[in-house]
C-alpha cells in the first residue's frame, strides 16, 4: 500500500478476507529398502500431517495417474502409492493444466483405493532436484492422507529400483498444521479515468506465494509488471478515459482471492469493462488472446498494430484463462496475455523461485506489452460487453 501510494495511485486500500492457515513442517522421505537412500520431498499444500514419527509402508508405484486410478476400492491397502508420470514441457503452460489433477486430487483417488499416503513426481520441467509444492483438495466422505512432491531426478530413481523388479518400502514425514481464522488480503490502487472514471479496466498480479523460495515469477513478477504499467500510463500527458484499476491479490495460491474479489465488488461488476490478470513468469508477452469480435474490433486493430513491435501477436480465440483470481467474475469480459512459459515450471512453487531467475530485459517487454494492452484498453470507446452480443462499435 505504501508503494502504490508513492507512485502516486489514487483510491489505494486493502481488503482483507478469512482463509485457512496452513504452516509447513518438517518433511523427509526415504527409502528403507532395497537400496536405503534419502529422498528430496515436499508437503502438497493443505495436506494433512502424518504421524509425528512417520508412515513406513509399501509402495505401489504407477507410471501414470490413469495406471492408478484403474485400481479398486481397497488395491492400495495400506500402502504408500506413488505416481511418477512425468509432466510435458510447453510454451503455453498447457502440460500443467493437463497434469493439474494429477496434485490437485490423487490424494483423494488414493485414499478411496486404501492407500495411506500419496506422493506425486512434481509437476515440473527440467532436471533440478527440487520438490515442487502446490495447493491440493480433499473431497467429502473420504479419508484424507498425507500428500507431497518428489523431486523429478528421486521420481526417476523410484522407478529405476521398480524396474528391477524391487519392492520398495518407504518412510515419510510430513508435519504440517492448519490453523483457523488466518486471514489475506488484496490491494487495490486506481488510475482514475479521465472522463468515464466510472469504468473499470482491473489488472494485477498476486501478492502471496508458496513458502519454499520467494514468489519471484510466481507471482513477484506479474505484480511488478502490471504497476509499472500502470506508472508508466499515469505518467502520460493524457490519461485514459476509464479507470484503470491494479489488484495486488491474496490467496491466488489456495484459490480464496477470486471468490473475495468478487464478492467485495459485486455491485460493481457490471462497470468492469475488461479483465486480465499477469500471473505466468518475467518472461515476455508472446500472444494476446482476444474473443473473436475483441479482436476485429477498432480496438483490437490497434492493439496488433502497436505490440507487433515487441513482437507479440493478437489472436482472436475463446480467451481460456484470463487469470485465476478473475474466475468468479459475472459477465466480465477477459483477455490474455500469454507469456513464454518454456522454462517456467523449471522454477514454478520451489526453493528456486528467487529474484536472480528474473530478468530485467524480459520484464521491460513484458510492461511494453501490458502498457499497450490496459492504455488501449481503457481509452477505447469500443464497448466489450456490447460487443460480445453484436458486432464491434467504437473507435
Amino acid at each position: 500500500m505504501a508503494k502504490l501510494k508513492a507512485l502516486g495511485f489514487s483510491n489505494v486500500h486493502s481488503e482483507r478476507f478469512p482463509v485457512p492457515g496452513w504452516t509447513r513442517g518438517q518433511e523427509t522421505a526415504e527409502v528403507i529398502s532395497p537400496f536405503p537412500q534419502r529422498l528430496i520431498v515436499t508437503a502438497l499444500g493443505g495436506s494433512v500431517a502424518t504421524p509425528a514419527s512417520g508412515i513406513e509402508a509399501e509402495v505401489v508405484l504407477f507410471p501414470t495417474y490413469d495406471a492408478m486410478l484403474a485400481q479398486p476400492v481397497g488395491a492400495l491397502s495400506g500402502k504408500i502409492a506413488v505416481v511418477t508420470q512425468p509432466m510435458p514441457r510447453t510454451q503455453d503452460g498447457s502440460g500443467y493444466g493437463a497434469n493439474y489433477m494429477i496434485r490437485g486430487q490423487g490424494a483423494t483417488e488414493a485414499a478411496k483405493r486404501g492407500a495411506v499416503a500419496y506422493l506425486l513426481r512434481s509437476l515440473a520441467t527440467g532436471d533440478r532436484r527440487d520438490a515442487h509444492t502446490g495447493t491440493m483438495h480433499y473431497a467429502e466422505g473420504t479419508p484424507k492422507i498425507p500428500a507431497g512432491a518428489l523431486s523429478a531426478p528421486d521420481a526417476e530413481q523410484l522407478d529405476r529400483i521398480a524396474a528391477r523388479g524391487k519392492q520398495i518400502r518407504l518412510k515419510l514425514v510430513l508435519t504440517p498444521t492448519i490453523r483457523p481464522n488466518a486471514t489475506a488480503e488484496t490491494v487495490i490502487g486506481e488510475i482514475p479515468g479521465r472522463e468515464k472514471p466510472e469504468e473499470i479496466v482491473l489488472i494485477g498480479g498476486h501478492l502471496d506465494s508458496w513458502d519454499l523460495g520467494t514468489g519471484a515469477i510466481d507471482d513477484g513478477a506479474g505484480v511488478a509488471i502490471t504497476t509499472a504499467a500502470a506508472k508508466l500510463i499515469a505518467d502520460q500527458p493524457v490519461r485514459p478515459r476509464r479507470t484503470l484499476r491494479v489488484a495486488l491479490f491474496g490467496a491466488e495460491e489456495i484459490g480464496k482471492a477470486a471468490d473475495a474479489y468478487a464478492s467485495t465488488h459485486l455491485a460493481e461488476q457490471d462497470r468492469h469493462i475488461i479483465a486480465a490478470e499477469c500471473d505466468f513468469g518475467g518472461e515476455p508477452v508472446y500472444r494476446i488472446e482476444l474473443p473473436e469480435k475483441f479482436a476485429a474490433s477498432p480496438f483490437g486493430r490497434a492493439l496488433a498494430s502497436v505490440v507487433s513491435r515487441v513482437p507479440t501477436t493478437v489472436v482472436a480465440t475463446p480467451v481460456q484463462d484470463g487469470g485465476a483470481d478473475l474466475e468468479s467474475l459475472k459477465g466480465v469480459p477477459l483477455a490474455g496475455l500469454a507469456q513464454d512459459g518454456t522454462h517456467y515450471f523449471d522454477l514454478h512453487h520451489t526453493v528456486d523461485d528467487t529474484l536472480d531467475k528474473v530478468s530485467a530485459q524480459s520484464l521491460d517487454k513484458a510492461v511494453a506489452t501490458w502498457v499497450a494492452f490496459a492504455y488501449l484498453a481503457a481509452d477505447t470507446d469500443v464497448d466489450f460487453r456490447a460487443i460480445s452480443k453484436g458486432p464491434p462499435t467504437g473507435k
